[in-house]
C-alpha cells in the first residue's frame, strides 16, 4: 500500500463530504460503491485515523474528514492554477472563468466585467449564472462556480439562516444604499421609518425581506408585509399602484428606474447593502480567475450610484 494521499483519495472524500454518503459519492463520481469504499479505508490507513463513521443507516464524516475535505478543493484549485499557468506560456491567459451575480448585479456590474475580460483576454472562455448569493456561496465552495459577487447587510452574520463562508475568501466592493420607496407625498424631506409604521410593505427576496424586518424593528415596529416580489420593476410597478412602500438598494433602481408618481428616500448608511466578490481560498492562483478577479476589482463605484466600500 502507498504510503501516501493521491488526487483520488481526495476526491472521494471530498464526493463523501459533500453528498452525505457513500453510494451518493458512488454515484456523484461514476465509481462503484465497493471502490469508493476501499479507497476512504486506503486513505484511512495512510492517515492512521477514521475519516467517515458509520451511523445508523447512513455515514457520519469524522472532524479529519471534513479537514481533507477542505483541502482538497484548494488542491484541485492549485492544479488548476499549475495548468491554465503552463497554458498561458503558449501566449496569454487562457481557461475558463465561471461567475455567478445577484439579480440586480446581471444588467449593471456583470456586463462591465465580462465586456472588459472579453477586450484584455480574449482567450479566456466565459460564463455566468445568476444566483442570489446563499446559493452562490454554496456554488462557489462546490467548485462549480469560481468568482461570486453577493451581498450581504448588517446584521447577516447573526441570522440563523446565514450561509457558510469558511473557506471562502470573501472582499468587499461597494456601498450599495437602501432606498425608502412609496408613492408620491408619502414621506417627508428625509427617510422616517417610524412615520410611515402604519403603512404597508412589499417585500423582496429573503434576504432582502430579512433586512426590511430588522430595519423595521430597529426603528420600534413590526412592519405589515402584504405583498412579495424579488422583481424590483415589479416592485416599482405595486408602490405606483399605492399598494404599498418597500426597500430597495439603488442598484436595483438603477435598472428598474423610478416611475411617475413614486417618490424614493435613502435612508441612513447604516442600513446598506454590501456589494461582495467571494471566491476559493486558493483559487486566486489560477490566472482566469485572477483575470477576473482584476476586472471586478477595477469596477468603476460611482458609474452605478454606488461608494467604495472599507476593505479592511
Amino acid at each position: 500500500m502507498s504510503t501516501e494521499l493521491d488526487l483520488l483519495d481526495l476526491r472521494v472524500i471530498r464526493a463523501v463530504a459533500e453528498t452525505g454518503g457513500i453510494t451518493a459519492a458512488a454515484a456523484a463520481l461514476g465509481y462503484s460503491q465497493p471502490a469508493v469504499t476501499q479507497r476512504i479505508r486506503r486513505a484511512e490507513g495512510v492517515l492512521g485515523q477514521p475519516l467517515v463513521l458509520r451511523s445508523g443507516r447512513g455515514v457520519a464524516v469524522t472532524e479529519a474528514g471534513r479537514r481533507l475535505a477542505s483541502h482538497a478543493v484548494h488542491v484541485q484549485a492549485a492544479l488548476d492554477a499549475a495548468r491554465q499557468d503552463l497554458d498561458s506560456l503558449a501566449g496569454g491567459v487562457t481557461g475558463t472563468l465561471r461567475l455567478a451575480g445577484f439579480p440586480s448585479a446581471s444588467p449593471t456590474l456583470v456586463p462591465s466585467i465580462l465586456s472588459s475580460l472579453r477586450v484584455s483576454h480574449p482567450s479566456v472562455t466565459l460564463s455566468y449564472l445568476e444566483v442570489e448569493p446563499p446559493a452562490a456561496l454554496e456554488l462557489v465552495r462546490d467548485g462549480a462556480i469560481d468568482l461570486a459577487l453577493t451581498f450581504s447587510y448588517p446584521g447577516d452574520g447573526q441570522r440563523s439562516d446565514a450561509p457558510r463562508v469558511e473557506g471562502l475568501r470573501t472582499t468587499p466592493l461597494f456601498r450599495d444604499t437602501t432606498m425608502l420607496v412609496g408613492p408620491r407625498g408619502t414621506f417627508g424631506a428625509h427617510a422616517d421609518l417610524a412615520a410611515v409604521r402604519a403603512e404597508r410593505f412589499i417585500g423582496g427576496c429573503p434576504r432582502c425581506r430579512g433586512h426590511l424586518l430588522a430595519v423595521c424593528r430597529a426603528a420600534g415596529f413590526e412592519p405589515e408585509i402584504v405583498l412579495e416580489t424579488d422583481n424590483a420593476l415589479a416592485v416599482t410597478g405595486l408602490v405606483a399602484a399605492g399598494l404599498g412602500i418597500a426597500l430597495l438598494p439603488g442598484l436595483s433602481l438603477l435598472t428598474a428606474g423610478t416611475p411617475a408618481g413614486v417618490d424614493v428616500r435613502p435612508l441612513p448608511a447604516d442600513a446598506d447593502r454590501i456589494v461582495q466578490v467571494v471566491h476559493s481560498r486558493g483559487a486566486e492562483r489560477v490566472p482566469a480567475v485572477a483575470a477576473g478577479l482584476r476586472a471586478v476589482l477595477g469596477l468603476d463605484a460611482a458609474t452605478f450610484g454606488l461608494r467604495p466600500a472599507d476593505r479592511g
